[in-house]
Parts: C-alpha cells; sequence; structure tokens
C-alpha cells in the first residue's frame, strides 16, 4: 500500500512582508494572501509580530499610537486560547473534557460550544464539532493519515453528532450522550481568536490592523491612507497564485478547500473535510469556499458547513442568511460564484457568476 502525504504551503506576502512560508499543519481551513500596496503614513506607528501557535504561523499588525501594546495583547490573547482550545495538548480544557465526557466550560469554550450546536442546525449537521473521533480515525490530527475501513466508519459514526451533547447555556455545563464522544473547536476557534484580536485592538485605540492566523484574515477598518485592506483569495491549484483579490473593511475572510491538507493512497486522494452524513472527504462539486463576515466565528464555521453542502445547498443556504454572510465558491470546473454583496469589490480574470438574492 503506497502512502503519500502531501501538505500545502502557503506564502503570505504584503508590501511590508508579514510572514514567511512555511509547511504547518492546518487545523482549521483558510489559506489566503494579504496584499497591501500603498505605503503606510510615515506618522503612524507601526506594529507587527510573527508567532506560531495553533499549529500555523501567525501575523498580528496594527497602526496607531498603541501599536505595540496592541500587539503584544493579542500574542498573549492567542497563547491563552491555544493552551485552552486545543485537543493536542493533554492539559486544554478540550482535551479534558474529552477524556471524561462531562465539564463546566470556561466562557471562551462555553461561548464557542454555544456557537457550534447552533450551527449545527443551522446547517442541518454539516457543521459538526463531533466529527473528531472520525478524524482520528482518518489520523488527521497526528498526521498519521490512513484510509480507515467502513465497518470502523459505521461504528464511529454513532459517536459523531452534535445532538447527543448537553449544554446548558447558564451553567455552562456539558455532557456527551454517549461514551467515546470527543469533540474539537478547530473549525472556528481561528475565527474566534481573530474575532478577539479586533477587540482587543479597538481596546487599544487602534483603527486600522490587520491579523493573519494561518490563512484567516481578518481587517479592522481601513490602511492607514484610508483605502480598504486587499485579500488575495488562494488558489487550490497553486500555492503561489490565487482566484483573485476582495476589498475588504471591518471584514473576515476565510478559505476552507480540500488543497489545504490532505494525503494520497493507492492513488486517490483523501482531503481533511468530512460530510459528517458520510465520513468520508466531502465530494459535492466544490474545490474552495470563501466566507466575507463582519463575524470572525461565523466565518470560520461556514467555511467549512458550504464547502461540505456543495454550491446548490451552499446558495440556498447564503440566501435565507445573506445579510450575515457573503461567499465566494469555486466547482471543479473552474467557475467561480460571487454572491453579490461582494460583487463590486471582487476582481478576477476566471469565469464569474454573480449570485443574486
Amino acid at each position: 500500500m503506497k502512502l503519500k502525504m502531501v501538505l500545502a504551503c502557503v506564502c503570505l506576502s504584503t508590501s511590508l512582508m508579514l510572514s514567511g512560508c512555511s509547511n504547518t499543519k492546518q487545523t482549521t481551513t483558510a489559506e489566503t494572501k494579504s496584499v497591501q500596496t500603498e505605503e503606510k503614513s510615515v506618522s503612524d506607528e507601526e506594529a507587527s509580530k510573527d508567532i506560531f501557535a495553533m499549529d500555523t504561523y501567525m501575523t498580528v499588525t496594527a497602526y496607531g499610537d498603541q501599536a505595540q501594546e496592541a500587539v503584544d495583547e493579542a500574542e498573549k490573547e492567542i497563547q491563552r486560547l491555544d493552551e485552552l482550545l486545543s485537543t493536542g495538548n493533554e492539559e486544554s480544557e478540550i482535551a479534558k473534557l474529552n477524556q471524561t465526557g462531562s465539564a463546566t466550560l470556561s466562557e471562551d469554550a462555553g461561548y464557542l460550544v454555544e456557537r457550534a450546536l447552533e450551527l449545527n442546525k443551522e446547517t442541518d449537521g454539516a457543521f459538526d464539532i463531533a466529527i473528531y473521533p472520525i478524524m482520528e480515525a482518518w489520523g488527521f490530527p497526528t498526521q498519521n493519515y490512513q484510509v480507515p475501513t467502513e465497518d470502523t466508519l459505521k461504528s464511529l459514526m454513532q459517536l459523531t453528532d452534535a445532538s447527543k451533547i448537553t449544554y446548558n447555556e447558564d451553567s455552562r455545563k456539558i455532557s456527551f450522550g454517549q461514551e467515546g464522544m470527543k469533540i474539537d473547536l478547530g473549525g472556528i476557534a481561528k475565527g474566534y481568536t481573530s474575532s478577539r484580536i479586533m477587540n482587543i485592538f479597538k481596546e487599544n485605540n487602534i483603527s486600522s490592523g490587520l491579523v493573519n492566523l494561518g490563512g484567516n484574515v481578518q481587517a479592522l477598518g481601513t490602511k492607514t491612507d484610508g483605502s480598504k485592506w486587499r485579500v488575495a483569495v488562494q488558489s487550490p491549484d497553486d500555492t503561489e497564485d490565487y482566484l483573485g483579490i476582495l476589498s475588504v473593511q471591518d471584514k473576515a475572510v476565510i478559505t476552507s478547500g480540500g488543497y489545504e491538507r490532505y494525503f494520497e493512497q493507492d492513488g486517490k486522494t483523501y482531503h481533511h473535510i468530512i460530510d459528517p452524513k458520510t465520513g468520508y472527504p466531502a465530494e459535492n462539486g466544490l474545490t474552495s469556499v470563501t466566507i466575507v463576515s463582519e463575524d470572525g466565528t461565523l466565518a470560520d464555521g461556514l467555511s467549512t458547513s458550504l464547502f461540505i453542502m456543495g454550491k446548490e445547498k451552499a446558495i440556498e443556504f447564503w440566501k435565507a442568511h445573506s445579510d450575515e454572510f457573503d461567499t465566494i465558491m469555486l466547482t471543479k470546473d473552474g467557475t467561480l460564484y460571487v454572491t453579490e454583496g461582494i460583487g463590486d469589490d471582487f476582481s478576477t480574470e476566471l469565469n464569474v457568476e454573480i449570485v443574486k438574492r
């Protein structure tokens, strides 16, 4: 049996190089490049820091009189949330919950579980934090990749159902309805982290800043010259190329695609975005989904959910929630579907169909 593992590498480039390029294990699903073309005003203090956390490289950049303080606080917040939420850290709150099956959660973890369960219902199960046992069976958390047997997946499917999770929003008490259940908040943790950093920026009177958490980009305000931030959406076919440029202000831009983390076995490619209804990698005709929203947590969760849904269901979902987010979807035939809310802010040389409400 031939087993070949391939990791995607992405360079995050700006006119003031924000971070280098490195092979990383992606725990959430986003590959983007932030592009800043104009020079910042010399009167604005800039602070930027490269950080390795949550199994990926991150860059936090702020402009303003308290820029350094804001970046330092952001780094501490990233490390705190990583230690709290990581399934790979045996001392983390989530790892301990997975060991015992019940707990009283912290405010951060409780908020994320609450949002995750809401998303599970809204997406008809496409987003499911209880998928972790199946992710383990495929070897994605450890990079010990393998194709599980049908019998293995069939037995694990009984454990991967978020509706079996009991959670009390007032007490933040959580319990699993079946022994062996485990959760993973990685599908929304980075989006939540970037939103937390936006709050830290505002508390430090920062009005212009950019966060890139392993490809999950969130922008505060505009660039220092007053123009919008320009974010290049990564192409799934080439880590040095991109699908187009999106101009944003006060928005998160988060992309999911099977190209982020995958392996090949016996000539077939298996990616890490697992469909909770089948236990296998989602194959619904999409190769990339980008979500644009003011809510980083929502954008993170929906980028995975819409990828699993496929184009038709994803469009229906957007039409029902178009006031909360916009999306860019790439199909296997190379067509880009862009919702009308960002149609004027997205430029590309590829074939585009504008999706209207």
